[in-house]
């Protein structure tokens, strides 16, 4: 069943049919030290290889193609070529990822999943491959995944197109339950769906981003606000608040409802951000200096979506839009310059440690550039290092590199799929599973694809 309704202003809108929701479950090995791995292994055979357990991958983009590496060995699985500047979103299904193409959110195939089967679940492996499938896009924005709904936005029309992430496989042809409307006025844009079938729905025009809207769940107005200039980037909290980035601070919706938190400069720029499911905090960037090009802030931005405080903490370096994460305890986590990754009681708001991972390196002046990038991802915080062509797996509680792995590319961008079974919606009505926030690629990869060059 297809949907579709259109944007106009703060009217009301027509919604012809509900939403159904599923959330992708992530395993957790417990890492363990192993040697620095060389990332020369051949692909996979072809046909599907039954496994003992879960195969988590990572997928990183380079210049001239995407690969695709086991995540507890950092070996490469496969190498494939694809022509052009490549960006990895997360798919939310546990298995597939969506790259950024010219015209479109091609279906990568990472070659890893799970099938249930009564009380338990098999697990099977083969060479990932880009599919046919692609969800065209005249310019592939940003790609959010939250409680098992994947939604596209596409910047040069304002189309958003939202699925459910256990059928992105299939295209649109094949899913059941997709939701398409169309914001009257292109512009880098975000959409977020949340359980109950409202809408987060970013306003502007290619000139300028002003605000927000919250859409219930016919497509009715619930509330807007233009009190957000520069609208950018988007995280979703405990307690499925929202927060959406401003030049000026960001604003908040918690129960329909939206709040407006102030930066405590004039210019106090908040553009990505990332989320977790087990705190009420959202860390952000944040940047004070309209003038720089580009401004290397040393200061993040720690807002509670409860009490729509905002404090900032000092780093002892600078940081990028690809140094944001968090830890399944819900810390901080940022990836600065000084080639440590700096560990935030988000609650607290203070620095607890800071951890030695790569050499000191320098922001490039292109945002498309290779630079650092650290990802959390099934229990480790893994760290890329383009200028020596390496991954490292980094324990946060113990401190430890336990996996360095040799790269034959200069890595781009970071994600990755679980390789288990994502839950039903029933699962998730039933209490099995705490909310899941989306994959932080959408607050940091996706977030920044135009806004470094054109503050988008």
């Amino acid at each position: 069943m297809r949907s579709a309704f259109a944007l106009a202003g703060v009217l009301p809108l027509v919604l012809l049919a509900a939403c159904g929701q599923a959330s992708e479950s992530a395993s957790t090995p417990s890492p363990t030290t192993a040697p620095s791995a060389s990332a020369s292994a051949p692909a996979e055979d072809a046909l599907p290889a039954e496994a003992a357990g879960p195969g988590p991958r990572l997928v990183l983009t380079y210049d001239g193609g995407i690969q695709v590496l086991d995540a507890q060995t950092l070996e490469l699985v496969s190498d494939l070529p694809l022509e052009g500047f490549n960006r990895i979103n997360a798919a939310g299904d546990g298995r597939h990822a969506l790259v950024s193409v010219a015209g479109g959110f091609q279906v990568l195939d990472a070659g890893t999943w799970a099938e249930p089967h009564g009380n338990h679940d098999h697990f099977y492996r083969a060479a990932p491959a880009l599919t046919d499938v692609t969800y065209a896009a005249a310019k592939p924005g940003h790609a959010v995944v939250h409680e098992g709904r994947t939604a596209l936005f596409d910047d040069a029309t304002a189309k958003v197109v939202v699925l459910d992430s256990t059928e992105i496989a299939g295209g649109l042809d094949a899913a059941t339950d997709v939701r398409e409307f169309t914001s009257p006025d292109a512009h880098h844009g975000v959409a977020v769906e949340l359980t109950d079938g409202t809408f987060v729905v970013s306003v502007g025009t290619e000139d300028a981003r002003t605000g927000i809207q919250v859409l219930d769940a016919t497509g009715a107005e619930l509330a807007s606000s233009d009190e957000c200039p520069g609208v950018h980037g988007e995280a979703v909290a405990a307690g499925e608040a929202v927060v959406i980035g401003c030049e000026d601070g960001a604003l908040v919706v918690r129960g329909g409802e939206i709040t407006k938190v102030q930066s405590p400069d004039a210019y106090g720029r908040i553009g990505n951000q990332a989320g977790s499911e087990e705190s009420t905090v959202v860390l952000g960037d944040y940047k004070s200096d309209p003038d720089a090009e580009p401004e290397r802030p040393t200061r993040v931005a720690l807002i509670d979506t409860v009490d729509g405080d905002l404090r900032l903490v000092d780093l002892p370096s600078s940081y990028t839009f690809r140094s944001l994460a968090r830890d399944d305890e819900g810390n901080g986590l940022v990836l600065g310059t000084d080639g440590q990754v700096h560990v935030i009681d988000v609650e607290k708001g203070e620095l607890v440690r800071s951890i030695p991972v790569i050499d000191a390196w320098e922001e490039p002046t292109e945002w498309q550039e290779p630079r650092p990038t650290i990802f959390w991802f099934d229990g480790t915080a893994y760290v890329s290092d383009p200028a020596n062509n390496k991954v490292h797996a980094v324990d946060i509680e113990s401190g430890e590199i336990w996996l360095s792995g040799d790269l034959t590319v200069t890595p781009n961008e970071l994600n990755g799929v679980t390789g288990a079974a994502p839950h039903t919606h029933d699962d998730h009505a039933e209490g099995d599973h705490a909310d899941h926030d989306h994959d932080e690629h959408a607050d940091e990869g996706a977030d920044e694809g135009a806004d470094e060059g054109a503050d988008a």
